[in-house]
């Protein structure tokens, strides 16, 4: 899909949103004094900046099918101020954001040194986040975003392995049948990892779904998490996953690369839980987290996918199958084959 074809390039959406974000900021005594700009446009979301006599301020968009970041990011305000980024004001029909600004991207502190220490507070405070939140599930639910609880999963596994599209069963980057037959067979297996899950007693809560450095602001060593828009409610620990992806990415190591360093991180992420269950334990269940998460993510991807125009589709599909391999490479590994 060329940019043309995004709603977020169309002329009328455009002076519609540039007028809201005029409109709120004079409501609310801020005077824009910069260029008006678009420096992030997706598929799902879209983001707009401008300078202000306040500091630089923020505007998000969001495609119709990630319309629930929108009251769950104000659920997220209302419960923790401090560490979410202060909203100026917000159009639920429209899935519009109008946010100041929460400092540089963590990325900024980690790649350019491949120093990964600024990493620790942030997965400490996260983890915090995510315990206090998993007395919230209702209510995050009742905003929209995906049920991918553990009891779930298994039918959720079986829908995913039914819908041969997506898989792109037999295709070019797509699943071979030999792959395929593996995911069946696999199954019943699956099914009994999110039981054993389940079983260790940690409360499922807010995922993320998009863990990363650039996900995280600093500012004068004050922590702000944003974008929710691939937010789900499942077991916490998956949200592991696109965290270590994101250290392997900053520090150039293969796939899969587990240093003492992310070991330290781990070990800092799952403190807290330690109300839960024992360290052996919770180690336990960051194996047994791993191979579901590739699930979890897979389903949110694909459901993004078949959202897309024909035209963009390609480009993204062979996502779904390739998390699939990862998902059959946490199964090898669980069960001793790797």
């Amino acid at each position: 899909m060329t940019k043309s074809n995004l709603l977020w390039d169309d002329p009328a959406w455009q002076q519609k949103a540039r007028a809201w974000i005029r409109s709120e900021a004079s409501l609310n005594d801020i005077q824009l004094i910069g260029e008006i700009e678009q420096p992030h446009i997706r598929h799902w979301s879209t983001v707009i900046s401008v300078e202000s006599d306040q500091g630089m301020i923020f505007f998000k968009a969001v495609a119709p099918e990630t319309i629930s970041e929108i009251p769950l990011t104000e659920k997220l305000v209302e419960w923790y101020p401090d560490d979410m980024l202060e909203l100026i004001a917000v159009d639920a029909k429209n899935g519009w954001l109008l946010m100041r600004d929460g400092g540089e991207q963590l990325r900024s502190l980690i790649r350019p040194t491949k120093d990964i220490k600024p990493w620790e507070p942030v997965i400490r405070r996260y983890a915090e986040l995510q315990i206090g939140l998993s007395e919230h599930l209702d209510e995050m639910l009742s905003t929209g975003i995906p049920d991918q609880r553990l009891a779930k999963l298994p039918s959720i596994y079986t829908e995913l392995l039914a819908d041969e599209e997506s898989l792109m069963l037999r295709q070019e980057k797509g699943l071979s049948s030999d792959e395929f037959l593996k995911c069946q067979n696999l199954q019943t297996r699956f099914e009994q990892i999110c039981a054993d899950l389940a079983a260790i007693g940690i409360p499922e809560s807010l995922n993320h779904g998009d863990f990363h450095d650039a996900n995280v602001l600093v500012k004068d060593g004050h922590i702000t998490f944003f974008d929710w828009g691939d937010a789900d409610i499942t077991h916490p620990f998956l949200s592991l996953r696109t965290f270590f992806v994101s250290i392997e990415m900053s520090l150039d190591l293969d796939e899969y690369a587990f240093t003492p360093e992310m070991a330290e991180l781990l070990n800092i992420y799952l403190k807290p839980f330690e109300k839960y269950a024992s360290k052996d334990d919770l180690c336990k269940a960051f194996d047994l987290s791993k191979p579901v998460s590739s699930i979890v993510k897979t389903m949110s991807w694909k459901e993004s996918i078949i959202r897309m125009d024909e035209t963009m589709r390609p480009e993204y599909a062979w996502i779904v199958p390739e998390l699939l391999r990862e998902f059959l490479y946490h199964m090898s590994f669980l069960d001793g084959q790797v």
